[in-house]
């Protein structure tokens, strides 16, 4: 039979097993199954994990018939067969009703899966599927086993019958092949051929077999992926935009004369980077990156101003309502009479700014998308509602999109397409980038890094609060919050819910409610109670330990004006205690809030906790943020906790985050995906062989006829391209 990659598995496997396996894998043709790696292998004899399954855990062993019993069941008709099968380490047991495998045999090795579950403290299988090992199985008698993921109707040893029935003539194997990575490049890197790569992945016969199988296949991914990322950035660099060059004497020189501080060192270097970049025709497409108050909305308001003294305009592109309405506040603040232009209190050598957003009334809207495309407004800043067809652009020169990992490549993209000329185009972000993602996530950006904070900045202290453990702690968090109150500062309250709200879930709309953080160690358990809300905690906190305080709530489901007018009234002094969702986690700036009570905390991830305390301390009094968990100290989440509570360096915490997290999370969910293209890479361990595969990719795209002259690569990245589940290539 002659194969392909493309070949439908109907082909190799029958209609049946392929009809399941495209059902429940994802598997469609020859290149999926092969791309199906084991998640690991066993040796007969050999402990196989028996000792670290979890109940819930649905997983395949390999084991050897240790006892077998039946008897009658007693509250049914019917036999009740328990098996208790062995590794060498560790037994686990297999219960039957009425079963045909009542006739295994002690002495018998087999591969038993399904679902881990307990009884009476052990651990056991309710009817799992078997496959008894015999003499006729050479396959099994290799040093080691590969143990597939699977899924109900299709198992392990299924699929490594099929990947058998394509490795049997590796001839024919080598020739349905096409390697994506050229011959230069293998040689360069020590890297077997992709079929030999295959074999010895599917079929070891040594652990370093599977070494060399997984350097290559993960060369395999890390290229693909930047060479997909080198295409967009030569796509976007030869296609040429507007140069912007500084102005002397205009609103750039003048927003620096209105601010009412210095710059750091860091704001100005990257000001300078930024504004070389703009004066060149090429587009910009950067990443800036910072801690949380490191002052990126000012680097940003000047590379904006710079624009408009080029008689360009500026867009800002920010994730939620409350975020864009307090940024054209600041931008409007700073700017003063300039940016007021056409107003009777307006400096006519200034510009407007604009807010646009989906809640505005109709009239409003209206007026501001006038301005926008008269280009009256310089600088726009906005929700979603900038991305509509009706918006309309006089001449947009820079994009800022504010936390892009709230956004997507393509919304990015269809904002620049809104320029008669590609845009110059600045993502930033509070959240700390690792290395490996921002050459991974962000490759097709260049990337700038704010460390240094303002000086004046009273800095943030955290603690844990065992509340399980301790609960007159929890009494102390809330006694501290009336101590700050008492002094004329405020609170924020966090928690990662809104509660039973009408004509809704209650579910957080601005954030991942607990989305992001690790999952729960409960082994599978159904017991975690439901994520404390914001509209019960703050009922409970008027009534109880904050009675005496003005505490009001924010969260996403309220009407714009009401959240406007909220943070309106937090922000003059109006409210002590702002019980919220993660609503306020990004840019809400009030430098009187010296105290946040994080509810909940191990519902959280790291950057978000990182991100949500940097919301106080903003002035020139000292912060506190309490991370409130029920969560055992001793656990892994409390660990966790503690580690957050000890440093404020971002880019500490994004290394931890890459470490607590699943991975996947990171780049997406599709990362662990069967079509997106990465399942043995790890943005954790191989950042060198991730810079080296950045580095060839560049050489590759960049050279000749750039992808054209590697048809297999070129293969490859379009098949990457055009999958969309490729979700890490779209948000981090």
């Amino acid at each position: 039979m002659s194969l392909t990659m493309d070949t439908p598995l109907s082909r190799v496997v029958g209609p049946k097993t392929a009809k399941v396996m495209a059902e429940q894998l994802a598997l469609h043709t020859v290149r999926d199954l092969l791309r199906h790696y084991p998640r690991r292998y066993a040796r007969r004899g050999e402990m196989t994990r028996l000792g670290d399954l979890e109940v819930g855990d649905r997983v395949t062993v390999l084991a050897q018939v240790k006892k077998v019993s039946s008897r009658p069941m007693r509250q049914r008709r019917g036999i009740l067969t328990e098996v208790t099968v062995g590794d060498g380490a560790g037994s686990m047991r297999l219960v039957f009703f009425n079963s045909k495998h009542a006739h295994l045999a002690v002495g018998e090795w087999g591969l038993f899966a399904g679902t881990v579950g307990k009884w009476h403290g052990d651990l056991q299988f309710t009817h799992p599927d078997c496959h008894v090992i015999t003499g006729d199985d050479d396959d099994w008698a290799r040093a080691l086993v590969p143990i597939y993921p699977a899924s109900k109707d299709v198992s392990s040893w299924v699929i490594q019958k099929s990947v058998k029935l394509l490795m049997d003539d590796p001839r024919s194997l080598a020739e349905a092949l096409d390697d994506p990575i050229p011959e230069p490049v293998r040689d360069r890197h020590g890297l077997v051929a992709l079929a030999t790569a295959l074999l010895y992945k599917h079929r070891p016969e040594s652990a370093a077999q599977v070494e060399f199988a997984d350097e290559r296949l993960k060369w395999d991914e890390a290229l693909v992926l930047q060479a997909t990322l080198a295409a967009r950035r030569r796509a976007a660099a030869l296609e040429p935009g507007i140069a912007r060059p500084r102005r002397s004497g205009g609103l750039l020189d003048a927003v620096d004369a209105a601010l009412p501080f210095s710059l750091t060192g860091g704001q100005r270097d990257v000001g300078e980077e930024l504004a070389a970049e703009l004066s060149e025709e090429q587009p910009m497409n950067r990443l800036l990156q910072g801690e949380v108050g490191s002052g990126k909305t000012v680097v940003a308001l000047r590379a904006m101003a710079q624009v408009v003294d080029a008689g360009g305009q500026a867009a800002l592109l920010a994730p939620t309502e409350v975020l864009a309405a307090q940024h054209a506040r600041s931008l409007a603040a700073i700017l003063g009479p300039l940016g007021r232009a056409g107003e009777l209190d307006g400096d006519p050598a200034g510009t407007r700014v604009v807010l646009l957003t989906g809640s505005q009334k109709a009239a409003a809207r209206r007026e501001a998308r006038a301005a926008v495309a008269d280009g009256s407004a310089g600088i726009v800043v906005g929700t979603h509602a900038l991305l509509q067809e009706d918006v309309e652009f006089a001449d947009l020169g820079l994009v800022v999109v504010d936390e892009q990992h709230r956004f997507g490549v393509e919304q990015r993209d269809a904002l620049r397409a809104k320029g008669a000329r590609p845009p110059h185009v600045l993502v930033m972000t509070a959240t700390p980038i690792p290395r490996t993602v921002a050459m991974t996530v962000y490759g097709d950006l260049e990337t700038s890094t704010l460390r240094q904070l303002p000086a004046g900045r009273g800095g943030v202290s955290s603690a844990v609060v065992p509340a399980g453990e301790k609960p007159a702690w929890l009494d102390r968090a809330w006694q501290r919050v009336r101590e700050e109150v008492a002094a004329g500062r405020q609170a924020y309250v966090v928690c990662p819910r809104i509660g039973d709200v009408e004509g809704g879930s209650g579910k957080d709309e601005d954030g991942p409610d607990d989305a992001d953080a690790p999952p729960p160690e409960t082994g599978g358990s159904s017991d975690r109670r439901p994520p404390l809300a914001v509209l019960d905690v703050a009922e409970a906190l008027r009534a109880g330990p904050l009675s005496s305080l003005r505490v009001e709530v924010l969260h996403g489901r309220m009407a714009p004006e009401d959240k406007e007018a909220r943070m309106r009234a937090f922000a003059a002094g109006e409210v002590d205690v702002l019980v919220a969702t993660t609503v306020v986690e990004v840019g809400v700036d009030v430098p009187n809030a010296t105290v946040m009570v994080v509810m909940d905390a191990d519902r959280f991830g790291v950057s978000q906790l990182h991100q949500l305390r940097g919301r106080v301390a903003r002035g020139q009094h000292a912060g506190l943020c309490l991370l409130v968990t029920e969560a055992p100290t001793s656990s892994a989440t409390g660990q966790r906790l503690t580690a957050v509570a000890a440093t404020t360096d971002g880019f500490e915490l994004a290394r931890l985050d890459l470490e607590t997290r699943r991975e996947g999370d990171v780049l997406g969910a599709a990362q662990s995906g069967r079509r997106s293209g990465v399942r043995l890479l790890s943005l954790l361990d191989d950042e060198q062989l991730i810079a080296e595969a950045r580095v060839e990719a560049t050489r590759l795209v960049e050279a000749g006829r750039g992808l054209a002259d590697h048809p297999e690569l070129a293969a490859a990245v379009a098949a990457l391209s055009l999958d969309e589940r490729a979700e890490y290539l779209e948000k981090a």
